[in-house]
């Protein structure tokens, strides 16, 4: 049994403070559990998003923490770990809600000697969601976020959305700063592990996506998330569908066609994408389609 616990959130533009009271309350239920919840606002625009989350400040064992500058997604992992006070972390997307009320207890509960644990996400169904692109494309990935699934690619599975690790672990493999753009930074630290042989253990213990921003904007991340796989093409052949359907269009040369394909469609991809009944098929195109033109540039 675990009896001290770090448990870190970075958030940027997003109110956190139920999640942390839900994750507080858990914890003052855990007897004997020495533990702190550290906050970590990367440099908010959101005026109202900021003043909201200071209430956290008030609350015992809880810290909030206000950058002047944005650091990005890597870098405020490895400012978490490095502020932490206790060996054992838990880290959480500040966008996700507690689901299970044995939520602490199961990662608690686990062996010490699992150097890292991924407890999974799930996307609760909600029809009022049903417009919603990002909503319907993680809906449609459940069956790939089942532990079952998750423990036969260990690492090809791994997200920061909800992670417990050895703070040395991440003191001596932190994620890569060089990873400044949106997205793949989980991916690169799963790969980084694998490298020096630090398993993944899977786990059924999952928090549940509890926010799905705007169409448009799901796209504009999901483009840049595309910029920064271009970027690491050339390690991630093993861990991304998208650079490894690429390869295989490169080896059959069919990039040519497909690129004039997808610039001759992508208007009409895009307006279906942003609509109100956009299709996870049409969103996996503009995905390899994005790729594949911003590989060109």
């Amino acid at each position: 049994m675990i009896r001290s616990l770090s448990i870190l959130i970075p958030t940027h533009n997003h109110r956190c403070a139920k999640l942390v009271r839900t994750l507080q309350m858990q914890a003052e239920n855990v007897d004997g559990l020495r533990y702190e919840i550290i906050v970590v606002d990367d440099a908010s625009t959101d005026v109202g998003a900021v003043h909201a989350n200071r209430v956290v400040r008030e609350w015992s064992s809880c810290r909030l923490i206000e950058l002047t500058e944005n650091i990005g997604r890597s870098r405020v992992r490895n400012f978490l770990a490095r502020q932490a006070h206790y060996t054992t972390l838990l880290f959480l997307d500040c966008d996700v809600r507690i689901v299970r009320k044995d939520f602490l207890l199961h990662y608690l509960s686990q062996e010490e000697e699992e150097e890292v644990a991924y407890g999974g996400v799930t996307i609760l169904p909600d029809e009022a969601l049903s417009h919603n692109l990002r909503y319907r494309y993680e809906r449609a990935c459940l069956a790939k976020f089942s532990v079952e699934r998750r423990r036969v690619a260990p690492y090809q599975s791994f997200r920061t959305t909800n992670f417990r690790v050895q703070r040395e672990v991440m003191l001596r493999v932190p994620f890569d700063e060089g990873i400044e753009s949106y997205g793949y930074e989980d991916v690169a630290w799963g790969r980084a592990l694998q490298a020096v042989e630090i398993g993944i253990a899977h786990t059924d213990n999952p928090v549940a996506v509890d926010d799905f921003e705007e169409n448009s904007s799901f796209l504009r991340k999901t483009t840049e998330a595309m910029h920064t796989l271009i970027l690491l093409r050339h390690e991630m052949e093993e861990y991304s569908q998208i650079v490894a359907l690429a390869s295989r269009l490169e080896r059959w040369h069919m990039v040519g066609m497909v690129r004039r394909f997808y610039s001759l469609v992508e208007p009409l991809i895009v307006r279906n994408l942003e609509g109100t009944a956009p299709k996870v098929a049409i969103f996996q195109l503009f995905r390899l389609g994005t790729f594949l033109k911003m590989a060109r540039e």
